[in-house]
C-alpha cells in the first residue's frame, strides 16, 4: 500500500485484485486498516448524535436486534457520510466483485449493544428469485467504526456458502467463525455468503458501517433517489450521483426518454450514450 495522507493508505491494484480473487473463492475478505482513523472518529461522534435527534431506539425482532440501533438512509444525513461510498480502499474491490456500474444499495450505521443475542444466519440475496449458485448481485462492506471481536459481535461468516445451491433457514443453526477485525478495517464479503451479527458478550457496543452495493440492473435496498433530498443529491460530486442511481447501466437501463437521468432531475446537459446508438446503419 502507498500512504496518500497522515493516516491514510491506498491498495495497490495488486491489492485490489488479491481480495476481489478472495472474495470470489470464499466469499469475503478484510481489508485492514483501510480508513482514517480521524474518519472514524468524526463518523462515531455523529451517530450518536443522530440516534439522540432521531430518537433511535432497538426494533422489536431478532432480525435487526432488540439491542442494536440502526440508522438507514445515512446520506440524507450530512456530507460526512459521503466520504463512505467512494472510499478509495473499498470501492475499487467491491467495484472488482461486481462491476463499476455497480449503484449504491444502503448505508446504514449497526451498533450492537451489550447482551445482543446472535443474528440470524442469512445472506443477502436470498429475496432475489434466482436460482443459485448465480454470478455476484450484491457486494457489502462492514466498516468497523469500533474493534471487532468474537466477545463483542463481529460479524460471523460461513466461508463457502456463497457457492451453495439454496439459501439458510433463518430458524436453523449454522457453524460460523467471526470476522474479527481491528477497528480502520472493513470486511467485504459477497451477497450470496450466509453471514450475521454476532452476540455482544461485553458491556461496550460494537458499532460498524454497513455500505452495501447492488449490479447496476438490480432495485436498490433503500429507494435512493426518494430518501435523499434533491439538494443533498446535487451537492454529490458526479460518481457518488452516479452510485446513487443517477446513471446508465449498459447503455440502457435507468434512461428517461432516451435521456440521461441527470438531465431529468437536474437539467444537466449529460450525454446519454444509450446502446441504440451503436447499432446505426452504416452510411
Amino acid at each position: 500500500m502507498t500512504t496518500t495522507g497522515p493516516e491514510l493508505r491506498t491498495l495497490s491494484n495488486e491489492e485490489i485484485a488479491r481480495h476481489v480473487e478472495a472474495v470470489r473463492r470464499d466469499g469475503w475478505t478484510v481489508v485492514p486498516d483501510a480508513v482514517d482513523l480521524a474518519l472514524l472518529d468524526d463518523i462515531e461522534k455523529d451517530l450518536r448524535r443522530l440516534e439522540t435527534v432521531l430518537g433511535i431506539v432497538p426494533a422489536d425482532n431478532a432480525f435487526e436486534g432488540t439491542r442494536t440501533t440502526r440508522i438507514y438512509n445515512l446520506l440524507a444525513h450530512g456530507p460526512l457520510y459521503a466520504r463512505i461510498p467512494v472510499h478509495p480502499n473499498v470501492l475499487p474491490v467491491v467495484e472488482g466483485v461486481l462491476d463499476p456500474g455497480l449503484l449504491i444499495s444502503s448505508l446504514s450505521s449497526i451498533a450492537i449493544g451489550p447482551d445482543e443475542t446472535p443474528q440470524p444466519i442469512h445472506s443477502d440475496d436470498q429475496l432475489i428469485p434466482l436460482p443459485k449458485p448465480h454470478p455476484p448481485l450484491i457486494c457489502n462492506t462492514m466498516w468497523a467504526i469500533t474493534d471487532f471481536t468474537d466477545e463483542n459481535g463481529a460479524t460471523r461468516i460461513c466461508p463457502g456458502t456463497h457457492l451453495l445451491d439454496h439459501s439458510p433457514n433463518l430458524l436453523e443453526h449454522y457453524d460460523s467463525v467471526p470476522a474479527e477485525m481491528g477497528r480502520g478495517s472493513v470486511l467485504v464479503w459477497v451477497g450470496s455468503l450466509w453471514h450475521g451479527g454476532g452476540a455482544n458478550r461485553t458491556d461496550r457496543r460494537r458499532v460498524g458501517i454497513a455500505m452495501n452495493y447492488c449490479a447496476g440492473f438490480l432495485r436498490q435496498q433503500e429507494n435512493q433517489q426518494l430518501g435523499i433530498p434533491l439538494a443533498v443529491l446535487r451537492g454529490f460530486p458526479k460518481r457518488l450521483q452516479e452510485l446513487c442511481g443517477l446513471s446508465i447501466y449498459n447503455g440502457l437501463i435507468g434512461h428517461i426518454d432516451k435521456k440521461h437521468p441527470a438531465k431529468a432531475v437536474f437539467g444537466s446537459d449529460v450525454p446519454p450514450s444509450l446502446v441504440w446508438d451503436y447499432a446505426r446503419p452504416a452510411d
